[in-house]
């Protein structure tokens, strides 16, 4: 029970002595922190970034809608036609524009009111706005619109979701390389934490070689290390909360100006507890892994003479 708890103790004391070493050296303790939570920061805003993206698009599916674009037909047909659409199974509702409502809405939208009023005459058609059941998948949409658009009077059937099938790639993407910066970055910080604990030890070379005379092994040499390791990891990770958040703050302003221009009330999420928790544990764990490999690396070259 005592060597449990001399154990235990060992290890408080390792953690408090590494923490005051650490600060003993500010300046370059500082340095390698901030080079730590640059390197972690990076991924961390990127990721953030493309939870928003994905946030900001995840309902875009659900509205899909299939644009008929009609030939020259009446009124009375346009209607009979909106009814036979209507009934159509996976059909939740249906729109019609008349010519003169779809010039209206494009001249409302498009800004180039003076150039329309140049036109003699109106060369939009009319159009019925077809709104699919929301449980639809992507290929019964596109089936759906070809059977519209084997309709009479239709001449045109268009399904609206391509551009998003376009948007889900580029995020794929993106989400593949904020994966692979992740990675690289990771590379980083175990480089940093290495190099720093490596010259660490070569500075208390003299002072291991003492305490391997007297009979310690090298995993009580070896524990204050691992200790500093996850102290720069955990103040790295501190630091990369801090600038990633400082990033989205800035950000906050100019995303949710562009979202009231779209009439969107999209406000950009920051960084939450549960993406904090795994920056933090992250970075401890990325310099235990960094101070591990420096330390069982350097400690068996050094043997008392």
């Amino acid at each position: 029970m005592r060597r449990v708890a001399a154990y235990l103790q060992h290890h408080r004391q390792m953690l408090y002595f590494s923490l005051v070493k650490l600060l003993a050296s500010p300046l370059a303790s500082l340095m390698t922190i901030a080079v730590i939570g640059i390197s972690i920061a990076l991924p961390t805003a990127a990721y953030v970034l493309l939870v928003n993206a994905q946030s900001a698009s995840s309902d875009w599916d659900a509205n899909a809608r299939i644009s008929l674009y009609l030939s020259d037909v009446a009124g009375v047909d346009a209607k009979r036609l909106g009814e036979e659409v209507r009934a159509q199974p996976g059909v939740a509702g249906v729109t019609y524009l008349s010519p003169e409502q779809a010039l209206a809405e494009f001249r409302a939208m498009s800004g180039f009111g003076d150039a329309l009023d140049a036109l003699e005459d109106n060369p939009l058609p009319g159009v019925i706005v077809v709104e699919p059941a929301p449980d639809l998948t992507a290929a019964e949409l596109q089936i759906m619109a070809e059977s519209f658009s084997a309709l009479s009077g239709v001449d045109l059937a268009q399904l609206d979701v391509e551009w998003v099938k376009r948007l889900h790639a580029i995020l794929r993407i993106v989400r593949r390389s904020v994966t692979a910066l992740a990675g690289l970055l990771s590379l980083a910080v175990l480089l940093v934490v290495g190099n720093t604990i490596r010259l660490d030890i070569l500075n208390r070379r003299a002072e291991i070689e003492v305490t391997k005379l007297i009979g310690a092994t090298d995993a009580f040499i070896r524990r204050p290390f691992l200790y500093g390791g996850i102290w720069y990891g955990l103040l790295g990770g501190a630091c990369a909360l801090a600038l990633s958040s400082l990033a989205l703050w800035m950000l906050h302003g100019p995303v949710a100006a562009l979202a009231g221009l779209y009439g969107s009330g999209f406000r950009l999420q920051t960084v939450d507890w549960r993406l904090a928790a795994l920056v933090l544990g992250g970075g401890a764990t990325l310099g235990w892994l960094g101070s591990w490999l420096a330390v069982g690396r350097h400690l068996k070259r050094i043997e008392p003479r």
